[in-house]
């Protein structure tokens, strides 16, 4: 079964790395580029690219680095978890963003790297590595969110193919995908054996996608329509009836990512440092400190959180090696990772006052209706992949074995 890659390496093996990386980096990375975030994110919309944004996105996907740990047969980097950390420190030094992410990337690639037929893999993985798919996820129903598993969209089989009639709806990205990996019922009569996991072309007759509009303005979800769709048992992973394993595995990855375990979510932590925002609308006292004493500690406080949660993060990441991939504890760095960027973004918009209150008009700058619309978009951060509640029961029974197994 293949999984992410991690070889052998020697002691020095990370240092001789980081030089080759420098090196590579300063021949392919377009100066332009630099602080720019031009990655590919699960719920923004594709944009036309710059001439230099395709150069660096085409660069990173033939090198297989979009994607470092998955193996190199199936387009990615083939890098031990010691190189990529040595790349992903070397991105950050030439102000350097991985341009290949997305759902692809942060979900289901890893799962179908597990359960997929070898044949899914040379088919879907290398146009994932190389950035040149969206995939989008078609797993909540207006009737089965939290209880996931109450899930009725129904594919009837039809002996080569199954036929979908059903809904999906908070499909991130679903406007802009080409591909959706997505759970449905084979079986009206067993609940969790009764799911299957199956791929679907968004381009089929019969998938219709309507936008949801968010109090942050943005409509980055969807509802999601199958009417009649043709399924062909060859994008069907793993057995009929495994969709509920697959589909679990799948949101532990989900939770790692959005914890700051990936690439996608380690941006929550990124922007202007609040300590320096502090300073430049709350002023500084005589010795170069924020003046306001109580949001001072404050801010202290949250910032040692960051600290510790990356601290933690770290010791995770290597305990998943060890694993073979991520835990149920991912649950706890999801919620906790939730927390603490809502605290910024609350703490963000108490540090700008006034100015942190505005929703359009010529009187804001750009950044501060940015922060408005961000801190409101936050919200949802404790809802999506699974709210926090949920991960609560998850870590009371997988973890903490308060409750009986189901």
């Amino acid at each position: 079964m293949a999984t992410l890659a991690d070889p052998p390496a020697g002691a020095d093996a990370p240092e001789a790395f980081r030089q080759e990386v420098r090196g590579w980096l300063d021949a392919n990375f377009p100066k332009s580029l630099k602080g720019v975030d031009n990655s590919m994110s699960a719920i923004e919309g594709p944009s036309d690219p710059s001439p230099d944004e395709e150069a660096w996105r085409k660069a990173m996907g033939d090198k297989g680095w979009g994607v470092p740990t998955w193996p190199k047969e199936y387009g990615g980097g083939g890098l031990s978890r010691a190189e990529a950390r040595v790349l992903q420190e070397e991105l950050a030094r030439a102000g350097a963003t991985n341009p290949i992410g997305g759902m692809g990337v942060m979900m289901f690639g890893p799962t179908l790297l597990e359960y997929g037929s070898e044949a899914q893999k040379r088919e879907h993985i290398p146009a994932i590595a190389r950035g040149e798919v969206r995939w989008c996820q078609g797993y909540s129903e207006p009737g089965a969110g939290s209880d996931l598993a109450s899930l009725q969209a129904f594919a009837e089989d039809r002996g080569d193919h199954y036929v979908v009639n059903g809904q999906k709806t908070w499909t991130s990205g679903g406007q802009w995908a080409d591909k959706c990996f997505a759970i449905v019922r084979t079986d009206k009569i067993r609940k969790h054996e009764g799911i299957t996991f199956v791929l679907i072309d968004m381009n089929d007759p019969g998938v219709e996608v309507r936008p949801i509009r968010l109090i942050s303005g943005q409509s980055p979800f969807c509802e999601t329509f199958f009417t009649d769709v043709k399924v062909p048992k060859t994008d069907r992973v793993g057995e009929e009836g495994q969709g509920w394993t697959i589909g679990k595995r799948l949101l532990q990855h989900e939770r790692n990512s959005l914890s700051g375990g990936g690439s996608a979510a380690s941006r929550l932590f990124s922007g202007v440092p609040l300590g320096k925002l502090a300073k430049k609308f709350r002023g500084e006292d005589a010795d170069g400190r924020v003046a306001d004493q109580d949001l001072r500690m404050r801010i202290v406080r949250h910032e040692m959180d960051v600290r510790a949660f990356a601290l933690t993060l770290r010791r995770a990441a290597l305990e998943a090696k060890s694993n073979q991939g991520p835990s149920a504890a991912t649950s706890i760095m999801k919620n906790v990772g939730a927390r603490i960027t809502q605290d910024r973004a609350e703490l963000a918009m108490e540090i700008r006052g006034m100015r942190g209150l505005g929703w359009d008009g010529e009187g804001f700058a750009e950044d501060e209706l940015a922060a408005t619309r961000g801190w409101l978009f936050g919200k949802a951060v404790s809802i999506y992949g699974g709210s926090s509640e949920i991960q609560n029961n998850v870590i009371a029974k997988r973890i903490l074995g308060m409750l009986d197994h189901q």
